[in-house]
């Protein structure tokens, strides 16, 4: 007899427009008006942007004076980070009522494996509706989910009804909805991957679907691997609560480009502090410091160098720094420095998923 196959049920929660709908809804006067948070018509990247600004083409990672050429009456507001945590908090116990098996993958997203939950219920849509309705009641905030048998149809389907809205792909389902969808869609496949396939013909997940793994393999390498499974649903990467970061950084963007390697010294003892507080929170070490450089013309650059011992203190993460923002002279004024520290003392557990099969 032919064995059953066995799938996980996956919900994957977004909020919408995160950082813009606390804004919101902390100052109502912000309510229904393109609102930028991060950046500045002067300077400045976006960090994200309100439906109604979306409207006229403004995102998130978009220059200020960009956006606010495409949104003349587009308001910038200050970035409250420890706001946002604050607010994510909540809606993280939300989700460990539901199950242990939480994958956060930034303060306003997060997988969940619903296979085995702790209220019992079999439907994995009912699952998501209440989740959301819970988010709503005790933030005011609204999120959208998808709901499949795998991470990456979750992370896809919660986009599809977005805002304020789920979508459940079944079992059934999931190689007909890839089938159909714009490559452009495909989570991981961006513009200019996205470009590469057009020159091959690929527009639609069907497109891909004809393609051979030998063609995938030897026009897009690794990630043509991942492609061609990825298109027939198979993704079997385990929801892991105990998500590892690979580093941890803080950067600046400076309301003036400088010229000046000592004004950098003086920015970047704050960028260390800041650093330093993120690292000793959640109680990380690293031994590879990098400095980013972003110069006035956009272009970047990094430099790095590893220690033989883990460091996590201000003193020792400036020094570092310092010494590579000497390594060598720079070749422009400089808009932006950040400081990360990667080569973490951070443990990768695995966690064993057991997958049943259930009615979705």
């Amino acid at each position: 007899m032919k064995e059953e196959k066995k799938l996980r049920k996956i919900i994957h929660i977004d909020m919408d427009a995160f950082y813009a709908s606390v804004e919101q809804k902390d100052f109502p006067e912000l309510i229904g008006k393109p609102l930028a948070v991060g950046g500045s018509e002067i300077r400045g990247v976006i960090s994200a942007a309100s439906y109604e600004a979306r409207k006229f083409g403004v995102r998130s990672a978009m220059s200020g004076v960009q956006a606010k050429k495409l949104c003349p009456e587009l308001i910038f507001v200050r970035p409250r980070f420890e706001r946002y945590s604050e607010i994510s908090k909540i809606i993280r116990r939300i989700f460990y009522e539901y199950t242990d098996l939480v994958e956060p993958l930034s303060l306003d997203e997060a997988y969940l494996d619903v296979t085995q939950n702790k209220k019992g219920n079999p439907s994995a849509t009912l699952l998501a509706q209440e989740i959301r309705k819970r988010i709503f009641e005790e933030t005011g905030l609204t999120a959208s989910a998808g709901i499949s048998i795998n991470k990456f149809v979750a992370k896809v389907a919660s986009d599809y009804n977005k805002p304020n809205g789920q979508k459940t792909v079944t079992p059934d389902e999931v190689e007909p909805f890839l089938e159909a969808l714009d490559i452009r869609k495909f989570y991981g496949i961006g513009k200019v991957t996205a470009e590469r396939m057009y020159q091959f013909g690929i527009y639609t997940g069907k497109d891909l679907k004809n393609r051979s793994l030998a063609f995938l393999e030897q026009h897009f390498g690794k990630s043509g691997t991942h492609y061609y499974y990825i298109v027939r649903g198979i993704h079997n990467s385990p929801v892991k609560p105990n998500r590892i970061s690979k580093s941890v950084g803080a950067e600046r963007t400076f309301n003036e480009n400088l010229s000046s390697e000592v004004f950098m010294e003086e920015r970047l003892e704050s960028i260390a502090k800041e650093l330093e507080k993120r690292l000793q929170k959640h109680k990380i070490a690293g031994k590879t410091v990098t400095l980013k450089i972003k110069y006035s013309d956009f272009s970047q650059q990094t430099r790095s160098k590893t220690l033989p011992y883990f460091i996590s203190d201000k003193a020792l993460l400036l020094e570092t720094a310092k010494e590579l923002l000497y390594q060598e002279k720079l070749k422009e004024s400089v808009r932006l420095l950040g400081i990360s520290l990667n080569n973490l003392n951070t443990e990768i557990k695995k966690t064993v998923v057991v997958q049943l099969r259930f009615e979705f």
